[in-house]
């Protein structure tokens, strides 16, 4: 995930100095100095499940598309049914590379009229960006990159009552639903959507005045500032893919278990980048898949452990790993030969030369908490 590699050199958001005013330890991540933690990540992770935290991922490349055929343009490049949204809905889908590996995952949301926002991650945004303005463009589509933008993310039980009170009717948003708000005449995208597994809300707000709206969500007493090591936590727990660890360019979105965000209409009429290859792994399956690994030792196995069968034979990797707060013991997801992924079968994992015991599990690792 992060790690500690001088965050003085690394790319600042709109919130850093709150950050380093409240006690943020900054790391570099993805180019950007971010807070790993403030005062303990599982108490960060617990706060978030119990009551309310605010993430600053200003990281993430936010942008929009338009063009009469925007919605068209981008289905030509990912598998989810984009022309199918109605105004103010998300969808998570994937850019898939030509042979149908994922070069990012993102969300995607109709605007009124014909334009869409998207919302990529921090360490592909300059190649997602290069790579979708010149084939939007030859689509007759352009893309628009809002750098001016500020993204926080407000995640847990207590949120919605929180912003309601501040900013009145964002408590009538469904699940992956965003709508045009006002903060003492500021606007506010503001989408009830997340990557915690908890209810929440992401809202993209001007660079100018991220800070004061952090602030004002902070002075009440239910809520506190998390960090990426909570975040990290609590998506492993959710069964949330992270980009580069759990999925990439040799992962289809089959493999990685994300067919359900596939559209049955997409399946049937394909016409996306790679969709050859995707199609055929719906159709007859894959070698491989993602799944979830519970640990009986009390020992977390990290990314690249080694996945062996009950007889030793090495069948996969761990592709993120850690302890889970919220379930109380290691959890960890990997890609493991099909054979050996049905939910309950024996494995071991390899921690440090130890064969640690495991079983395959079904995903996620907690239930839910979205706003249905």
């Amino acid at each position: 995930m992060a790690t500690d590699t001088g965050p003085e050199a690394a790319r600042r958001t709109p919130l850093y100095d709150l950050h380093v005013a409240r006690g943020g330890r900054m790391v570099d991540f993805a180019g950007y100095a971010l807070p790993v933690q403030y005062g303990g990540i599982i108490a960060e992770h617990e706060q978030t499940r119990d009551r309310a935290s605010l993430f600053d991922v200003s990281h993430m490349g936010q942008a929009r598309i338009v063009g009469a055929r925007a919605a068209e343009a981008l289905e030509s490049l990912v598998p989810g049914d984009i022309a199918g949204l109605g105004a103010g809905r998300m969808r998570y889908t994937q850019l898939t590379g030509d042979e149908g590996g994922i070069r990012d995952d993102l969300m995607v949301t109709r605007l009124a009229g014909n334009a869409l926002a998207i919302v990529v991650n921090a360490a592909r945004k300059d190649d997602d960006f290069a790579y979708l303005g010149a084939a939007l463009a030859d689509r007759g589509c352009a893309l628009e990159i809002e750098e001016d933008k500020a993204l926080l993310a407000f995640q847990g039980p207590k949120a919605a009552s929180v912003l309601e009170t501040e900013i009145p009717g964002t408590d009538g948003l469904a699940f992956l639903q965003g709508d045009l708000f006002h903060w003492r005449g500021t606007p506010l995208w503001i989408s009830r959507s997340g990557y915690t597994g908890e209810d929440g809300f992401e809202i993209s707000v001007p660079a100018g005045h991220a800070t004061a709206l952090a602030e004002t969500l902070l002075a009440d007493d239910g809520v506190a500032l998390a960090g990426l090591g909570a975040r990290d936590s609590l998506r492993l727990e959710a069964g949330l893919c992270l980009y580069g660890h759990d999925i990439d360019l040799t992962t289809t979105p089959v493999e990685a278990g994300l067919t359900w965000s596939i559209g049955k209409r997409r399946r049937a009429e394909g016409g996306f980048v790679g969709a050859d290859t995707i199609l055929d792994h719906l159709r007859n399956g894959t070698r491989r898949r993602r799944i979830g690994l519970r640990l009986k030792d009390r020992t977390p196995a990290r990314e690249g452990a080694e996945i062996c069968d009950a007889a030793g034979a090495p069948v996969g990797r761990v592709t993120s790993g850690g302890f889970g707060p919220t379930v109380g013991a290691p959890v960890a997801m990997g890609y493991v030969a099909i054979g050996h992924a049905a939910p309950g079968t024996p494995l071991t994992l390899t921690v440090r030369g130890r064969a640690l015991p495991a079983r395959a599990a079904c995903l996620p690792f907690i239930a839910p908490g979205y706003r249905r």
